[in-house]
């Protein structure tokens, strides 16, 4: 059954979960799989939540702590008229309602926007660095040691290997992917077990560096655009830290230059712009040199197409996935150049050298 809301209809069970909150509904749509709601208390955001009650209580000490450090830009999660995180709606599913920013999303095709978010995760990683307390029995900690994160990857890749080398009847992308397989099988064994050589004892897997919070999803639909006044240049916003997770800062520079990095084949320039930006903000480490590095070398754009191949029954892999493998065999070659100059710009590393 719907209810007509200011002029939108919306259905009972979202305006049963709103009426769990002390706010004053005014209108509802839909958004980016969420339910957008404005009311007395400004634009909100209500999202189904799949995550453990202790991972909301711990994003919501995280926010509250970055706001306390001087970086206001970021969701706020309200509680229910019964002081709780989560609420449910009548058939028990769980819901979280956050406050929201009124703007638009980061354009990744302008690199002064895309300068600006870089510099906006830098002053976010400064104001994300937690007392210990707030964590604790919170499982939140990734594994620093990108080396048997790829380790693991590099497990699935033999094994899927295997299965197509046993496969009699192959189809047109098997027979493809198969072609192009021991390169990138190789290179993932060779980052995996170089950047396992070189980043033991370099302070990757400090105490200092646990308490520094990863978004974990840092990419442009989750930097908003907000509007300033007539006097005011449009701010940046960040939201959706469902993923936030204890790890090296890197990991969230990485996911965001990697995309724009991959959509305008390994630009060269764009890469020296954005590492700049982000280091003029927050110094950027040696070690954390060199983990980026490793990061950007490592196949993942490989993996993701094989472990979707493997993992989505194997007898029907749609077009898209096919032209994803042809522009990933495109690139290598600009890729490496970029490697290249990024050794020659950053490598000031005596471990970088081959």
């Amino acid at each position: 059954m719907n209810r007509e809301m200011g002029g939108i209809y919306v259905n009972d069970r979202a305006v049963s979960v709103l009426e769990n909150y002390e706010i004053e509904v005014l209108r509802t749509w839909k958004g980016r799989g969420a339910m957008l709601c404005e009311s007395d208390k400004g634009l909100l955001i209500l999202k189904e939540y799949t995550g453990p009650k202790d991972k909301i209580i711990f994003q919501d000490a995280l926010l509250k702590s970055i706001m306390k450090q001087g970086f206001p830009s970021v969701e706020n999660i309200l509680k229910t008229k019964e002081g709780e995180l989560i609420t449910y709606d009548q058939d028990r599913v769980p819901y979280i309602l956050k406050t929201y920013f009124e703007g638009r999303e980061c354009n990744i095709r302008d690199t002064k926007e895309c300068i600006q978010a870089v510099r906006a995760l830098a002053q976010l990683h400064k104001a994300s660095v937690i007392d210990k307390g707030i964590s604790i029995g919170v499982k939140q900690r990734a594994e620093y040691r990108i080396d048997k994160e790829y380790e693991k990857h590099n497990r699935e890749l033999k094994k899927v290997r295997k299965f197509l080398k046993d496969k009699s009847q192959k189809t047109n992308f098997e027979i493809f992917l198969l072609e192009h397989y021991d390169y990138f099988l190789n290179l993932a064994l060779e980052v995996a077990e170089e950047a396992g050589r070189q980043l033991k004892g370099n302070g990757a897997e400090t105490e200092e560096e646990t308490c520094i919070i990863c978004h974990g999803d840092y990419q442009y639909h989750n930097i908003l655009m907000t509007k300033g006044n007539a006097e005011e240049k449009e701010g940046m916003a960040i939201n959706n830290f469902e993923k936030c997770i204890r790890d090296n800062p890197v990991r969230d520079l990485y996911l965001f230059m990697r995309k724009l990095l991959e959509k305008g084949n390994w630009p060269i320039e764009l890469g020296n712009l954005l590492l700049d930006a982000y280091h003029k903000e927050r110094e950027i480490s040696e070690t954390d040199y060199v983990q980026l590095y490793y990061r950007f070398r490592y196949p993942e754009k490989f993996w993701k197409i094989v472990n979707f191949y493997y993992n989505s029954g194997k007898a029907w892999i749609p077009g898209r996935n096919l032209e994803k493998l042809e522009k990933l065999l495109a690139q290598e070659e600009e890729k490496v150049k970029f490697l290249e100059n990024y050794k020659s710009s950053y490598g000031r590393f005596s471990f970088l050298a081959h």
